[in-house]
């Protein structure tokens, strides 16, 4: 335990399934020494899934017997837990939902934009739509769709699933949607941004034209340190990716330990749970941030090492 990541080198979407399958056992048989329930606990990130999990366990349970606790994200099936699969996203909902009744914005008709519609910025968006938020802007890697009036973020994702998993939202067409470039996405008028994709999604080519108030980083590290600052200085409220995306490694915890119970918790506890958290979370970095006049980020950062020299001071280390 402590953080760790890892990965293989590859693009899944040019293996076959049974390729994806021979190359993840191989990945799990050379670095099985160093995974292990109370070790090094594996969940899915990009380029994976649940079936990806599904191989993992098994693979590892060869070498080491029957341990489902040995990675998360898992089917169901085998042992999986409820709300695992839209844990990012919802984390990313609530967190966009509280800075949002911060601001005094009202939640009925929020103006959203979500660049990135794979499992974490398309949960975030169905779940916001769900809330009444309008989701005015959705890209993937194939460009952006775009209406002023709202999306219907339900039909997109009947197109994607209905085109195949890995299809991108390229081709859709609805009343009133208009198709944007990459380039202009960011520029969308909307009050809340959610950068979902990849890294350094916000830069200082784009800054400029962001029009949000508030961005919740759905993404790890979508925005880069000047554009950060320049988005801070204008009054943005940026919710980092620390606290933003944790819905998922937090479900991954709640999972961890219901393998270890030998119980299964109903889908309404495991959402009930993770609101819980990411409030609580959520409510402590902003006490912080008021207190030290400082950024949500710093906040979190500064929680973090007080918590861990709070840990060390009690060991007896300092």
């Amino acid at each position: 335990f402590g953080g760790g990541k890892g990965g293989v080198n590859c693009d899944p979407r040019t293996l076959t399934k049974h390729e994806l399958e021979h190359v993840t056992r191989r990945y799990v048989s050379r670095i099985h020494l160093i995974l292990g329930p109370n070790r090094d606990v594996p969940a899915p990130d990009m380029g994976t899934n649940a079936q990806t999990m599904a191989w993992i366990v098994d693979q590892y349970g060869r070498q080491h017997g029957h341990s489902p606790a040995v990675v998360t994200g898992k089917p169901i099936e085998l042992g999986g837990s409820q709300g695992r699969e839209q844990a990012t996203g919802r984390g990313v909902m609530i967190m966009a939902l509280e800075a949002a009744k911060d601001l005094s914005l009202d939640i009925p008709g929020l103006r959203v934009v979500v660049q990135g519609f794979g499992n974490v910025g398309m949960n975030a968006a169905l779940l916001l739509a769900e809330q009444g938020c309008s989701i005015v802007g959705v890209s993937d890697v194939s460009g952006g769709l775009h209406n002023p009036n709202g999306l219907n973020v339900q039909d997109i994702r009947r197109y994607k699933e209905r085109e195949g998993g890995d299809h991108t939202i390229g081709g859709y067409a609805g009343p009133g949607v208009e198709e944007i470039a990459h380039a202009d996405f960011m520029g969308l008028e909307c009050d809340v941004l959610i950068p979902a994709a990849m890294e350094s999604a916000i830069n200082e080519d784009n800054v400029d034209s962001v029009k949000a108030k508030i961005i919740v980083e759905g993404a790890n590290l979508p925005v880069t340190p000047d554009a950060d600052r320049q988005l801070t200085q204008q009054g943005v409220i940026i919710v980092p990716d620390i606290l933003a995306n944790a819905g998922g490694v937090t479900v991954s915890y709640f999972e961890w330990s219901q393998n270890f119970q030998q119980y299964h918790w109903e889908e309404e506890e495991v959402n009930d749970r993770l609101e819980k958290v990411m409030l609580k979370a959520y409510r402590a970095v902003l006490g912080k941030a008021k207190s030290h006049d400082c950024t949500l980020r710093e906040a979190a950062f500064a929680l973090a090492i007080d918590r861990l020299v709070t840990a060390e001071k009690l060991r007896g280390a300092l």
